[in-house]
């Protein structure tokens, strides 16, 4: 115990005395804002007035006389854009009435960058390179290969700071820009126009979307890199021998919010759950890359991601953590493996317009000193292709579908053969009664009926339900619930649908039992294994009934880890096999291939292992077992005491030996109800048809007489 105590006496002591040195340093990096009067006087002595703020868009307007000297604003009154430390930086820039930067003065900032040693007039140094600029000019921090860019240089150890600075003044002097009619503003009806055309879908493979230019690609050899910083001085600081071939970074980006991209690289499920998220205006970027991170770390630190950004028409977009989702898997074929993958969210407020050209920049840094570093940027284009925008000619022409009934009436025909399969299940439950007295037809009906849930369901249609889409709706019930975020996918929301319609009803069995595809193709591989006598593997029911503990273990960890971030709950369930096997259809990494096959070989030898012990999805679904309204699996009072004949025939052992149905467990394929009307095999109707047969021999003595 005095150990113990010792311990944390180590830790409150050393809590206390950080927080007292701390504490002070937050005047270091912390400056008080700065009265704007004082500084436009000095910047303009022969000023004989200076108005107040006026407008919609909050500018002064300083005047020698009757002449206009300068417009002066603060970038927090216009675009106000979050630093490294999650405030913005207020700058007070001043403009010509023939747009031409004047001045930009620093007013207030809150950046915690500047306790590694950057004093603050490093801030008002980077400022004064705006002098002279057009307010046209596509300004751009560092070295650039696109020579229609103003560059100006970075500040080395500020590289998130000195980005969103020069976004948030050239974005906000634009806008004073247009406000004053120094310069046009966009066409509002051509951006208006320029919409992506959601009903265009072709299936295409990697080779064929990069060649054709749906995908571009950014790529560096490690000699372009070091030709890039000669003159700098961080010339000649890569002292490693290479080829001068070998590769820096090779990036691919691209849109992935049209649906031949998107859909191709990601799958359905994922593209329509990521489009799902788009607001009116918005669009997905896709990017992927090897060598060189075009994440950074700076998306760590200050949520900013400090190494790419998006241009356009002399505007630069910038990317911060909660508009990237990491991407963990691309379907297409011919893909190659990449290091990083993510997609990006283009806000509506970027004004962003993809049918115009733009560019991806990667900006690549290098260490000069404890602090100091030289910037390099280089650039690609993306033009979009023709047939992806809607044709402006026939926007106004043809009401056009939303998302949702687009994708709906695209895949008509999987819906109504979907409900016509969920419809005749409905008839079987109703039926159940009838229809198992006739094992010859029942057993074949619901193998065939199962072959169809696997091919149709699973490896054509990829209706293969999974926890994380448990996961994805109760974090929208959360936050900003929205039915078309689930409608985009129109196997999996009738699959939803059903599941919760027959868990209400009759518990979730149904769904495991029938409509899930590794279920049934557990089931089928275990009737094949049976078939040819090879040995079944079975739990003594104690240990049985202790490893149904182990899914509602897992999923309780999953969805503790869906809390704190759904990507991360993403990657561990992949202990379910789902993906691999349906919408992969196994061309993957070996050892998710690996697993997948090892339970589907392990179902040779026992009836769905995987199922019953391990999947979070079945034990989530289970949840309704409590609730579900009926109970139609019939039961005698010689069940279990003494009879035990359906305990032993249930090849999931969901029959206690109470003879009592765990409901929680029950796979619902009714081979106990074929049992309860087998007088050939049910002990009490077999010793009920004997004293019939009894009673009948003995009344034909008793007439003979």
């Amino acid at each position: 115990m005095p150990i113990i105590y010792r311990f944390l006496l180590k830790i409150s002591l050393n809590t206390f005395f950080c927080f007292i040195f701390i504490s002070p340093s937050y005047a270091v990096f912390i400056a008080p804002a700065k009265a704007p009067l004082p500084i436009i006087k000095s910047l303009f002595p022969t000023a004989t007035d200076i108005s107040a703020k006026q407008g919609s868009i909050p500018i002064r307007t300083v005047f020698q006389g009757s002449n206009i000297l300068a417009y002066v604003f603060e970038t927090n009154d216009i675009d106000p854009i979050p630093a490294y430390s999650g405030k913005p930086i207020n700058v007070l820039v001043s403009i010509s009435p023939k747009g031409k930067y004047i001045a930009a003065r620093v007013l207030e900032y809150h950046e915690p960058i500047l306790l590694v040693g950057i004093p603050a007039s490093k801030l008002s140094e980077f400022t004064q390179q705006y002098v002279g600029l057009s307010i046209k000019d596509n300004v751009s921090i560092g070295e650039s290969k696109n020579k229609d860019n103003e560059v100006i240089d970075g500040l080395s150890g500020a590289t998130v700071t000195v980005m969103v600075m020069n976004e948030s003044i050239t974005r906000s002097a634009t806008k004073v820009a247009i406000k004053l009619g120094l310069i046009k503003a966009p066409d509002d009806t051509k951006q208006s126009l320029a919409t992506i055309n959601k009903t265009l879908f072709k299936i295409e493979d990697w080779q064929t979307l990069t060649s054709n230019g749906s995908i571009q690609q950014l790529h560096l050899t490690r000699k372009e890199v070091d030709t890039a910083f000669i003159g700098t001085l961080a010339e000649g600081d890569n002292k490693k021998q290479y080829s001068e071939e070998e590769v820096f970074a090779d990036i691919y980006f691209t849109l992935l919010d049209i649906p031949t991209i998107g859909r191709n690289l990601l799958g359905d499920e994922n593209y329509q759950r990521l489009v799902g998220t788009l607001k009116e205006g918005e669009y997905l970027l896709g990017v992927f890359g090897n060598g060189y991170s075009f994440k950074g770390s700076g998306y760590v630190r200050g949520g900013i991601f400090d190494r790419i950004q998006l241009h356009q028409q002399g505007k630069s977009i910038s990317f911060r953590d909660v508009d990237q989702e990491r991407i963990m898997d691309l379907y297409i074929n011919g893909v190659p493996k990449f290091s990083e993958m993510s997609a990006f969210k283009i806000k509506k407020s970027y004004d962003f317009n993809p049918r115009e050209e733009w560019q991806l920049s990667l900006l690549i840094r290098r260490q000069t000193g404890p602090i100091e570093s030289v910037f390099t940027r280089f650039q690609a284009n993306y033009k979009i292709l023709p047939q992806y925008i809607n044709n402006p000619a026939s926007v106004n022409e043809v009401p056009r579908l939303s998302l949702t009934e687009q994708v709906w009436a695209n895949n008509a025909v999987e819906v109504t053969l979907l409900l016509g399969l969920i419809f005749i299940l409905f008839l079987v439950l109703f039926l159940q009664d009838v229809l198992v007295r006739y094992p010859r037809f029942f057993n074949p009906f619901r193998h065939v009926f199962l072959v169809f849930t696997v091919v149709c369901i699973g490896w054509i249609w990829g209706g293969q339900l999974s926890i994380v889409n448990v996961f994805t709706f109760l974090q929208s019930l959360m936050s900003h619930f929205s039915w078309d975020l689930f409608l985009l996918d129109p196997v999996i929301f009738i699959l939803w649908c059903a599941a919760a319609v027959t868990g209400l009803l009759w518990g979730r069995g149904v769904y495991c039992g029938w409509l899930c595809p590794f279920g049934a193709l557990q089931e089928l591989v275990n009737v094949f294994g049976r078939y040819v006598k090879l040995p079944q593997v079975e739990f003594p029911f104690a240990v049985h009934e202790r490893l149904w503990a182990l899914k509602y273990l897992i999923l309780l960890v999953l969805f503790g880890l869906s809390l704190d971030s759904l990507a991360v709950a993403e990657q561990f369930a992949e202990i379910e096999p789902f993906k691999t096997t349906f919408l992969l259809k196994f061309n993957r990494q070996w050892p998710f291939v690996a697993w997948a096959v090892f339970l589907i070989l392990l179902s040779l030898f026992h009836r769905k292992a995987f199922c019953r012990y391990l999947c979070p999805l079945g034990a989530a679904l289970s949840v309704s077992s409590n609730i579900k309204l009926f109970d139609w699996l019939k039961r005698r009072p010689e069940c279990g005491t003494p009879c035990k004949t359906c305990a032993k025939e249930c090849e999931i052992q969901a029959i206690e030996p109470s003879g009592v149905i765990n409901t929680r467990e029950c796979h619902y394929c009714l081979d106990c109800q074929v049992t309860y009307f087998n007088d050939a095999k049910c002990p009490p109707l077999k010793k009920k048809a004997y004293k019939k047969q009894q009673s009948k021999q003995e009344v034909i003595p008793t007439r003979m007489l």
